[in-house]
């Protein structure tokens, strides 16, 4: 569910332009908010709700945030805009698929020996229903800037967006992260939103691959002669270890880099070969490094849509994104960009969580001082998602009466400073 911040900024500058701003910041419980105001933790909103109109506001039903943002979005409930969860039913199959786009392949192809060759692209259409509340402010004249708004993958063909949650990353999941280590955790078969890669560690070098999505120009055949899936697109990289100091040395396509234990990459290109010498498929990711030794382990960020060479429509117009990148340098695509995944299934502790929830943040925060730097008039909407994230995963450090209570002296007052 998502509270959302309106202000109007007035009067009008000189020559009648307008500005609104709406801050979207899910997951924000009013009474957390009044909490944390009331102890002069939050001097901006205690003067917001002072001078404006602050009222917890009843969320849709389902109380999920696909479901609300659509509604939020259109003015519609679910029955108009037909998103109910972040799931939906194929009864076709009884599959459970994304609720909030679909894609299709392209029907005419011609196969060539080991390859496919298609004459027609694919399509990503979006399931939610229903026009957008700025695809009408832009047919009265009014401008718009919509900064990763969720339930808008594909975006809606109005003004400039980004697109958020329901955009998935590279592999068309809603984010797959990498772990290669030595040493594989017991659960590593079962970690959900993640792929646990088993390397070795000879003469204090690691070889090992990226895998990026499925190449659908190859054809491929099962041992019973059937069509199977084609083989993921893949990219060689190298990690060569100090042998005393915790420190390695990562090799990714010609881009090298050194990290400590405990330290975080820059983001990184990687190009995946589709089709050779004609089609690469761009993606972006950064690096972990976890451990050195006794144990090597090296976590990998779900591999994102290059906003510079977007391999699917993540912004509107198409060019935004590739300017955006320009502007704020590169930064998370994916819908949800912290990852839970990795916490839920023991890759990351608490501490690794936050301090990554917080990296989040802190790309989201420059962006949106980007945003307003270049903000003339009409409607600008911008998006964060730490705080519903940030409650979902850290309140057991919160509350002692949580079952899973954990007293850490940096993590119990997190929340507070999400």
């Amino acid at each position: 569910m998502a509270v959302l911040s309106a202000i109007a900024c007035g009067p009008p500058p000189p020559g009648n332009a307008r500005k609104v701003i709406i801050l979207g910041i899910d997951g924000l419980d009013p009474r957390l908010l009044e909490e944390f105001a009331g102890r002069g933790e939050l001097p901006h909103f205690s003067r917001l709700m002072a001078e404006g109109d602050f009222s917890p506001l009843q969320t849709s039903m389902p109380p999920l945030s696909p479901v609300a943002w659509s509604s939020f979005i259109t003015g519609q409930d679910p029955g108009g805009h037909g998103i109910f969860d972040f799931l939906r039913r194929d009864p076709r199959r009884m599959i459970p698929e994304f609720s909030m786009a679909e894609t299709s392949e392209p029907e005419w192809k011609i196969p060539l020996g080991s390859w496919v060759i298609p004459l027609e692209s694919g399509e990503i259409r979006g399931l939610r229903k229903g026009r957008a509340f700025w695809e009408l402010l832009e047919e009265a004249g009014v401008p718009t800037t919509i900064f990763r708004m969720p339930v808008n993958f594909p975006p809606a063909p109005a003004g400039r967006a980004l697109s958020g949650m329901g955009t998935p990353d590279i592999l068309g999941t809603s984010g797959t992260f990498s772990f290669y280590t030595d040493a594989p955790p017991a659960n590593a078969a079962n970690i959900t939103g993640g792929k646990v890669h088993e390397v070795r560690v000879g003469a204090n070098k690691v070889t090992a691959r990226l895998e990026g999505p499925a190449n659908t120009f190859r054809r491929s055949v099962g041992e019973d002669g059937e069509s199977a899936a084609p083989p993921p697109m893949t990219a060689d990289f190298e990690v060569y270890l100090d042998p005393e100091e915790p420190v390695a040395k990562l090799s990714v396509q010609g881009s090298e880099f050194v990290l400590r234990e405990g330290e975080w990459s820059d983001w990184v290109r990687v190009e995946f070969e589709a089709l050779p010498y004609l089609v690469n498929v761009s993606a972006i990711a950064r690096f972990y490094l976890k451990q050195v030794r006794p144990d090597f382990a090296l976590y990998v960020t779900p591999l994102q849509i290059d906003p510079a060479e977007p391999a699917m429509p993540i912004s509107q117009p198409e060019e935004w994104a590739a300017d955006l990148q320009k502007e704020l340098g590169y930064f998370y695509t994916q819908e949800l960009a912290e990852d839970t995944k990795a916490f839920s299934g023991g890759i990351f502790d608490g501490h690794e969580f936050w301090r990554q929830a917080q990296m989040v943040y802190q790309e989201q925060r420059r962006a949106l001082e980007a945003m307003l730097e270049g903000y003339q008039e009409g409607l600008l909407f911008f998006y964060f998602s730490s705080v519903d994230q940030g409650c979902h995963m850290l309140w057991r450090y919160r509350d002692p009466q949580h079952p899973g209570y954990v007293a850490d002296e940096e993590l119990n007052g997190a929340i507070g400073r999400l």
